[in-house]
């Protein structure tokens, strides 16, 4: 099956949801794509100072403006869209992503592996990973950010038939993307890693993000890796049921190999 997968990259404003929205709608609105992935937290910005900020830009689900644009635009360009955002739920904030289809059906993942300052504004992610058909049914996992540096986040959505992995970052450290080759190649499956650009200061705290925003294959090929400065969406075309096929070797498959009573977890 032919299934147009696509990466979007670009530099959000800190607290400048409304501007953010706009900017990343004019990327998606002309999109020719089944599944496109945005960045982590991808309206809010992310170098906060005080939970007040992350309060003022928190959205709950499916009330809030930015959810309602994206599921707009999905049910209108038949595609399904995977973008993180700062949620409001039940007296708390968490760092999350959601799934949007077609249909406007919709899934929520809270990131479980909060990095260093998120610890001071976001609860620890509650949902744990789960799999959920995109379009055409293709089933899709989501990871956010920090979440790659533990190879049990993948290795979670895999055992449970994810094809394509889905993974809104902000990252400043330097080793996620080329982790992320041996992540699909352990596990093969396909991933997507939208990262943001840019440097963003909060009074004396700054962040410098790494970009190269990715698309992976399922022996780890790059099909796809974005500038450190590039803004913009890429699109490629994959068959995602090559994720289907688990075999290293003849001999060797990746899952039946496994000999869970000998790991120490």
């Amino acid at each position: 099956m032919e299934y147009r997968v696509s990466v979007l990259q670009y530099e959000p404003r800190l607290l400048e949801p409304a501007r953010n929205l706009e900017l990343a709608g004019n990327l998606l609105r002309d999109l020719d794509t089944d599944l496109v992935v945005l960045p982590e937290l991808c309206f809010s910005g992310y170098v906060f100072t005080s939970p007040d900020e992350v309060g003022r830009i928190a959205e709950s689900i499916p009330e809030g403006k930015c959810f309602q644009a994206l599921r707009d635009i999905a049910m209108a360009r038949d595609f399904s869209i995977v973008y993180g955002f700062a949620e409001s739920a039940d007296g708390k904030c968490f760092n999350s992503s959601a799934l949007i289809n077609p249909d406007g059906s919709h899934q929520v993942y809270r990131k479980t592996h909060l990095f260093f300052r998120e610890k001071l504004f976001f609860e620890p992610g509650d949902t744990g990973f789960s799999v959920h058909p995109a379009k055409k049914e293709v089933r899709v996992g989501m990871m956010v950010c920090f979440d790659w540096i533990f190879p049990e986040a993948m290795r979670s959505l895999a055992l449970q038939g994810a094809q394509i992995v889905c993974h809104p970052a902000n990252l400043v450290l330097p080793w996620c993307q080329q982790a992320m080759i041996t992540r699909c190649l352990e596990n093969r499956v396909f991933s997507i890693t939208s990262n943001r650009i840019g440097l963003e200061t909060n009074g004396d705290l700054s962040e410098n993000f790494t970009g190269q925003s990715q698309i992976l294959g399922t022996k780890g090929e790059i099909l796809v890796r974005l500038g450190e400065n590039d803004s913009g969406v890429h699109t490629v075309v994959i068959d995602p049921d090559l994720a289907l096929d688990k075999n290293a070797t003849a001999q060797n498959h990746i899952f039946h190999d496994r000999r869970p009573e000998l790991y120490t977890l």
